[in-house]
């Protein structure tokens, strides 16, 4: 446990921290409202999009209370110093209690947006959710080790089901992409990337203390990497789910686009993708 952070690296986590919680609690809100924008065979996408960013929220909310409780200002008033209060600690728990909830959820709302047969929606589940639970599982005793030795052990046990994941996931939505209309094709060729590029910072952020920082900036850095990494994967990976939802519907029902206001059939997906 860090004992003391400057003032300029406390007001650095605290920051990120409440930014990370209003973008959870936004998104959740604007995905739950905006359930009415799509088909309602798209619209458990969007629930499901919305508990993700819900459930992050309640808990960025918690981490950010035990942030805040943790630290105490001591010194000067104008520079202070935040020490570690006695009989308080900062709880990395309320981060792997999250992504234990809601990685599965990320996972269900990529297979229920792109409508897949229900035998490979199943053997989809079956497949990933139990590897993401192993996945957090397997990585929290590496956060919490106080030794490289052990972080590095648990980093590497976790990062097996972590490329596990991401290989099922590339390989299924490559197989979607000639099931998709029009322009959904390339977004979801893009979500590929985005979902490779937003779940590569977290091992990054993972193994900040193992990168010869010193403890405290590796402990700001992990916080700040941490929390992109989240508005990252669940915020803006929320919105493309939306996006693609509502350019299904465009496609599926003509009339739903009219009613949308998005024009023909044809100009649609173009309007939705603008």
């Amino acid at each position: 446990m860090v004992q003391s952070l400057t003032n300029g690296q406390f007001q650095i986590v605290y920051n990120f921290l409440s930014f990370a919680l209003a973008s959870m609690a936004a998104t959740s809100l604007f995905l739950f409202l905006a359930q009415g924008r799509v088909l309602p065979r798209y619209r458990q996408a969007l629930v499901i999009s919305g508990m993700v960013c819900f459930i992050a929220a309640y808990h960025y909310f918690r981490i950010f209370n035990s942030f805040t409780s943790a630290y105490v200002a001591t010194g000067t008033v104008g520079d202070p110093t935040f020490t570690l209060a006695l009989g308080e600690g900062f709880n990395e728990g309320y981060r792997y209690v999250d992504w234990l909830l809601t990685v599965p959820l990320l996972l269900l709302e990529t297979i229920a947006v792109l409508a897949l047969p229900k035998v490979q929606r199943a053997s989809l589940v079956t497949k990933l959710v139990p590897a993401s639970a192993l996945m957090i599982i397997l990585g929290y005793p590496g956060e919490i080790a106080a030794d490289n030795g052990p972080k590095m052990i648990w980093g590497a046990l976790s990062t097996i089901p972590f490329l596990y994941i991401l290989y099922v996931l590339f390989v299924e939505l490559t197989k979607s992409l000639d099931r998709q209309p029009g322009t959904v094709g390339d977004t979801v060729k893009r979500l590929r990337l985005l979902l490779i590029a937003t779940w590569g910072f977290y091992p990054i952020s993972y193994l900040f203390p193992v990168f010869g920082l010193d403890e405290t900036t590796a402990f700001v850095a992990r916080q700040v990497g941490y929390s992109l990494a989240d508005i990252l994967a669940k915020c803006l990976y929320g919105l493309v789910i939306y996006k693609i939802a509502r350019m299904k519907s465009f496609h599926d029902d003509p009339a739903f686009a009219d009613v949308e206001g998005e024009g023909s059939l044809e100009e649609a997906p173009a309007k939705a993708a603008a």
